[in-house]
């Protein structure tokens, strides 16, 4: 993508990071910021067209960024395991010095909002808990709260498909260095320490608007993860879209859309009212 550019910010936990990004509609400079946080295997590139298409649609502006250790970001060391605590570094440390990089400050928090995927709406929820004064709200596609067989016996799935068919291959083309974003992803979930990984308490805390979409066929999470998201933050809307898996923008992009850009919208008509 020609218009991807590289945003270098110092961490406690990872040192020097180069992150790639890439705007949308830049120039809507009053509209509603979407900050996109892709999944455990995603990237720029791999979101494809969709957040152009939600922006437009919405009349919005976005932000797309890769997680170091992705895409054309700052890869893993091949010797570095990711620790148990690793989505919390990316909301807590990560996140906030990027969009304080490329210019995303408090002042805008009334106009940003995270839409995560998977890995990534966990970390959005993470940011919302932890940074309510930085954004407005945050719409997460099948978050993870908890580990669920279903969620180790897929990843373990995808492993051997990694290792036997040309599943590597394809993963090449959206990451400089595939085994980094691979390796990283795969060997931290299925580590068994990760079992004792949980966000119940921490999203506990949420009080900006959130929006939790799951497809009901996701063959990585059950409907537990958006039922705990339903008694942990009961102001969070909740939708289950029927014949959809893991990922809705691709499986259900017109009603996981139109539910995005609906309940934007309330909440940006109310805090006009």
């Amino acid at each position: 993508m020609s218009d991807v550019q590289f945003a270098r910010i110092e961490t406690a936990s990872h040192g020097p990071l180069s992150l790639e990004y890439r705007w949308i509609n830049r120039e809507r400079t009053h509209a509603p910021l979407l900050v996109f946080l892709h999944e455990g295997l995603g990237s720029v590139a791999m979101w494809k067209d969709w957040p152009q298409e939600l922006c437009d649609a919405g009349g919005y502006r976005g932000l797309v960024y890769s997680r170091n250790g992705y895409g054309r970001s700052t890869p893993r060391a091949h010797d570095e395991k990711w620790p148990v605590d690793f989505m919390h570094r990316q909301a807590r440390e990560v996140l906030p010095a990027f969009l304080d990089a490329v210019g995303v400050g408090p002042e805008q928090a009334d106009r940003v909002w995270l839409v995560g995927h998977s890995d990534g709406g966990s970390i959005a929820l993470l940011f919302s808990a932890a940074f309510p004064d930085r954004l407005a709200g945050a719409v997460v596609l099948a978050p993870h709260l908890f580990v669920e067989d279903v969620s180790v016996q897929s990843i373990a799935k995808t492993k051997t498909l990694y290792e036997t068919t040309d599943l590597r291959a394809k993963l090449g083309r959206y990451h400089d260095d595939v085994d980094s974003a691979f390796w990283g992803w795969n060997d931290i979930w299925l580590n068994p320490a990760f079992r004792e990984w949980n966000l119940v308490g921490a999203v506990a805390s949420i009080s900006k608007p959130l929006l939790a979409i799951q497809g009901e066929d996701d063959e990585y999470g059950t409907m537990a993860q958006m039922d705990s998201i339903a008694a942990h933050v009961p102001h969070a809307k909740v939708v289950k879209l029927p014949a959809c898996g893991h990922s809705p923008h691709r499986d259900a992009p017109e009603p996981l859309g139109e539910a995005i850009i609906a309940f934007i919208g309330a909440h940006a008509d109310r805090q006009a009212a």
